[in-house]
């Protein structure tokens, strides 16, 4: 047997092990290396800015959670303790308001009014109160798992930073391809990445900013609210929707009417037509041609759809593993085609 041979038998039975040692977090490790690559060309500038590349690190990691993790760690504070104060008597005084509001509606809609009632004659309220509590309980105690996992991306991605020249140059001549090859893999899946999380920080950002800052003037908590139409905006089609619905339906229901269709209009226009649907095709389009030093040719509606299917398989980190992995694939499938064509010609 081949020296070479017997290496790679023992490398593949050592990164099994490796893999089992490690399974836990696997996943942090992950999504901390693919933030580190998305985010290369910024620490690269600020490296050469500060002549430091401890300090380009240590301003990255912080910006990072700065934008991506305080809002997150917020949301879940800011629930749990809406949830563990909930007062029930209020609770039952708003869901009798509610059944008051169904009664007087006309008879014109009869069959709206009947079906209403009906439903809410089924209500419990009190089950529904303590349902909330144990909501409450519950997202409480998986925070601490939440914050575990964030805290450990962050102490990953420092280091895949900090040492991300010499793991590179490593990986590359590990890599039994040519140089250039490996090169032009690296960059390929560095700038889909970077693409994809600056235009979702982006416009998250934009699109949360707007929709929480205009419900600041209804009284509401517009950080709470813009922080999670943020997040809720990752999520394609819907996304918006499941924000700005049920404040409609309440602002309805309480008697604010003319609120509920303002608050509408808004969400639709301002945001879902002007910030989704134009705004984002610019920002990802200016991002592919001035930010990346390699404008991406992978497709929008293939990055759309990784997105989606990321999401849907990994859960919130999907958003980033999802076009990474097939950002790769197509690399990997190019670099195929590229040696296919090359043996064919020294053969012929």
């Amino acid at each position: 047997m081949r020296p070479v041979y017997f290496l790679i038998f023992i490398a593949a039975v050592t990164i099994f092990f490796m893999i089992e040692l490690f399974n836990p977090f696997l996943k942090a490790i992950f999504v901390a290396l693919l933030l580190a690559v998305a985010t290369n060309s910024v620490t690269l500038y600020l490296e050469n800015r500060l002549k430091s590349k401890l300090s380009a690190t240590f301003v990255m990691s912080v910006t990072l959670a700065c934008i991506f993790f305080i809002p997150v760690l917020y949301c879940i504070f800011a629930i749990a303790n809406y949830f563990n104060h909930v007062d029930q008597q209020a609770l039952i005084k708003e869901f009798n308001v509610l059944k008051l509001w169904v009664q007087s509606l006309s008879d014109d809609f009869l069959f709206v009014k009947e079906q209403l009632s009906f439903i809410l004659a089924k209500v419990d309220v009190g089950l529904i109160a303590q349902k909330t509590l144990a909501i409450g309980g519950a997202v409480g105690k998986n925070s601490a798992g939440f914050m575990m996992d964030m805290v450990l991306i962050l102490i990953f991605y420092f280091f895949f930073t900090l040492y991300s020249t010499s793991l590179s140059t490593f990986v590359k001549e590990l890599l039994p391809i040519k140089k250039d090859d490996s090169i032009t893999l690296f960059y390929e899946s560095s700038n889909v990445m970077t693409v994809v999380l600056y235009s979702i920080l982006i416009t998250a950002i934009f699109q949360g900013f707007l929709f929480g800052f205009f419900l600041t003037f209804y009284r509401y908590d517009g950080l709470l609210l813009g922080v999670l139409y943020g997040f809720a905006s990752l999520i394609p089609v819907i996304g918006g929707i499941i924000m700005w619905l049920p404040l409609v339906i309440y602002e309805a229901i309480t008697g604010s009417v003319t609120n509920a269709i303002v608050i509408a209009v808004y969400s639709i226009l301002m945001i879902s037509v002007f910030a989704d649907t134009f705004a984002k095709p610019i920002i990802i389009k200016y991002i592919n041609q001035k930010v990346v030093k390699t404008p991406t040719k992978v497709h929008e509606i293939l990055i759309f759809f990784s997105i989606v299917a990321g999401l849907s398989t990994f859960g919130f980190w999907g958003m980033i593993i999802g076009p990474a992995m097939v950002t790769f694939f197509i690399s990997i499938m190019h670099l195929l085609k590229t040696y296919t064509v090359d043996s064919k010609e020294d053969v012929s």
